[in-house]
């Protein structure tokens, strides 16, 4: 009979309330631009990392835009690595939008709240107290684990995992996999159905920078070469562009375990297959998928013009471009066709697309992890809309994972809390989180 895998102690449950809380109080906001200081978090993590005699280190790229690194010896030394990585940066919040302030990480009701407390300080807390559990039980994983503390997620990774996955490869050696945010969170479709969509892709990232040029000229006169009008047009026409339907194996592999949980007669790899039907067959299950079916394009910001009577000669707008593996040719192809002849438009940021394995030995690990703490639950597999410093560290042939386990209440809508007002965790959720982590590492 095979030995029972001890769980976390308690202290751990309890610190991971305090340790998510803590981190939210410590404001790292990312203004974009390099506007960000998450030495404090770092910091703080790094303390409490050596506390329980894993050995931190410190990792700058711009002073203040601190990373941590550690590495806890794994039993046997013949297995792959695995990396654990979470970001400590947040995205701005507006004090007078929120119920509580959102750097306040008030505790009220068994929920934690405040910036973060969803994208991704829990994550961070969690890890921090799974392994400080270890410490105490004096618990070793099967293989090694890295754990990566990320600073500029939010913006471009340029001072977080890029910097570390350019200058620092050395510290994630025998890493094959890695798991991060994003993944295996509950979510309910509809009374009495639990979902827990892990992460098992991301769509790649295009943002672009468009300029029209014209003629400038006084704004009382008629222009027929006027920039601003030349750009709006194009902006317009790319943001009611409805692009084709490219599946990816993940997708196709989530469409087809949604599909039988529904009881829904479909072939989802027939080449006739209406995707847009099936997808009003899944009903709100559906929003697992249908940002992921199709590369896209979303006009994001504007500039142009001084004076309000002087036609400028240069207009500039913004996308947020997103395009699924395999989808990059196809994506430029259009652009150009949507651009036209009179505006130019060049990547702004660009970062890859990525694809794990669903049928892989991980997956099916990730999948029992959540199942032995919800065995009601159904995981399925998914694409993330966005993407995550899994992108930057897949440079150094690390295969990424969605994984950051939360079991939640039915009314709390977690998807709306990414980037949103009033972000907040359930404790019950970290506790969960804490437990699925804590099994799973033990025995990757």
């Amino acid at each position: 009979m095979a030995e029972e895998v001890r769980g976390p102690d308690t202290t751990a449950l309890d610190e991971v309330v305090t340790f998510t809380s803590e981190l939210i109080r410590i404001d790292t906001t990312n203004h974009g631009g390099g506007d960000c200081r998450e030495r404090p978090a770092a910091e703080y993590v790094a303390e409490r990392l050596a506390a329980a005699g894993i050995e931190p280190t410190l990792l700058e790229r711009t002073p203040g835009r601190t990373n941590v690194v550690a590495r806890i010896p794994g039993t046997d030394p013949s297995a792959d690595a695995l990396l654990v990585h979470g970001h400590l940066d947040v995205v701005p919040a507006d004090p007078a939008e929120w119920t509580v302030h959102p750097f306040s990480g008030e505790v009220r009701d068994g929920v934690v709240w405040g910036r973060g407390a969803v994208d991704m300080k829990n994550m961070d807390a969690m890890v921090l107290a799974v392994v400080r559990s270890w410490a105490r039980q004096g618990v070793r994983p099967r293989r090694d684990i890295v754990l990566a503390y990320t600073a500029d997620e939010e913006a471009s990774a340029e001072d977080g995992s890029g910097f570390l996955a350019d200058r620092h490869a050395a510290l994630f050696d025998g890493c094959t996999e890695g798991i991060s945010e994003s993944g295996a969170f509950s979510f309910h479709p509809q009374p009495g159905t639990t979902l827990y969509p892990i992460a098992a892709g991301e769509r790649g990232t295009a943002w672009l920078k468009l300029t029209a040029h014209g003629r400038a000229g006084h704004g009382s006169k008629v222009n027929t070469a006027n920039a601003v009008t030349r750009l709006a047009s194009a902006v317009a026409r790319i943001g009611a562009h409805t692009w084709p339907v490219r599946l990816t194996t993940t997708v196709r592999a989530a469409l087809t375990e949604l599909a039988a949980l529904y009881g829904i007669d479909v072939d989802t790899a027939a080449g006739d297959l209406d995707v847009d039907l099936l997808l009003d067959k899944l009903g709100p299950a559906a929003a697992l998928v249908a940002p992921t079916v199709r590369n896209s394009a979303n006009p994001t910001m504007l500039k142009a013009g001084y004076k309000v009577n002087v036609i400028p000669g240069q207009a500039v707008a913004y996308i947020d471009g997103r395009t699924l593996p395999g989808g990059e040719e196809e994506f430029a192809t259009i652009m150009d066709e949507l651009t036209g002849p009179d505006v130019e438009w060049e990547y702004h940021h660009r970062e890859v697309s990525l694809e794990a394995p669903v049928d892989s030995p991980t997956f099916a690990k990730l999948r029992a992890a959540v199942e032995r703490f919800d065995p009601a639950g159904h995981v399925v597999p998914f694409t993330m809309s966005g993407g995550t410093d899994a992108k930057q560290f897949s440079r150094l042939g690390i295969t990424g994972y969605g994984f950051s386990p939360l079991k939640l209440p039915p009314e709390l809508d977690y998807g709306a809390l990414f980037h949103g007002v009033d972000e907040r965790v359930p404790v019950d959720a970290l506790h969960f989180g804490v437990r699925v982590l804590d099994h799973y590492l033990k025995t990757a």
